[in-house]
């Protein structure tokens, strides 16, 4: 069975994003970059929810191009042009999407299908309101959570008041030179 894997950075008091949704907040670096595309070794498929795929869909697919481009940005950019790419909206068609599949209802059963196909690891960026609710249904297998060193105070949290409790097991820690942290964690079931 294939693994589903939040990958999400965090302020240190919880928050993905500022109340409006900006990302300003955090300082991804070039390290932290080639980190994620080790992660991406092992992943076919990106689920997202709309707002973030929007954001990611909007900037990624020609990174690759641009004479600047790093290595960190030229290898994520080629993954997520190649990457089988699932969006989580109530709103979003369809169709002309260039093979990007969309779930618009029965996200449990949508997505266990999903993890029973043949491929490898499925990646979930961001995407707070999908992730909880993935969470609520026990589906995600892996957790790479980002705390950046930042306090944001308020803005979209990571966590909600809702979430049911969720065991967790620490694999592993990475410090990055920039002062952010990986935490990955696996779901104890």
């Amino acid at each position: 069975m294939r693994q589903l894997i939040l990958v999400v950075h965090a302020s240190l008091d919880g928050f993905v994003a500022g109340t409006k949704g900006e990302l300003d907040g955090f300082d991804a670096s070039e390290e932290n970059l080639q980190f994620v595309c080790n992660l991406t070794e092992n992943a076919d498929a990106a689920l997202f929810g709309r707002i973030s795929y929007e954001l990611l869909n909007n900037f990624w697919p020609t990174v690759k191009d641009k004479p600047n481009a790093t290595e960190g940005e030229i290898a994520y950019s080629s993954w997520y042009n190649d990457a089988n790419k699932i969006v989580v909206s109530r709103t979003m068609k369809k169709e002309n999407l260039n093979g990007t599949s969309v779930i618009n209802d029965d996200l449990y059963n949508e997505i266990t299908k999903i993890k029973n196909e043949p491929g490898k690891n499925i990646l979930i960026f961001g995407s707070p309101s999908v992730a909880q609710s993935l969470m609520q249904h026990d589906l995600i297998d892996n957790y790479w959570i980002f705390i950046n060193p930042a306090i944001f105070g308020k803005g979209i949290p990571l966590f909600n008041e809702s979430a049911k409790r969720i065991n967790l097991k620490l694999i592993s820690a990475k410090q990055f030179a920039n002062g952010e942290i990986a935490l990955n964690y696996s779901a104890v079931r």
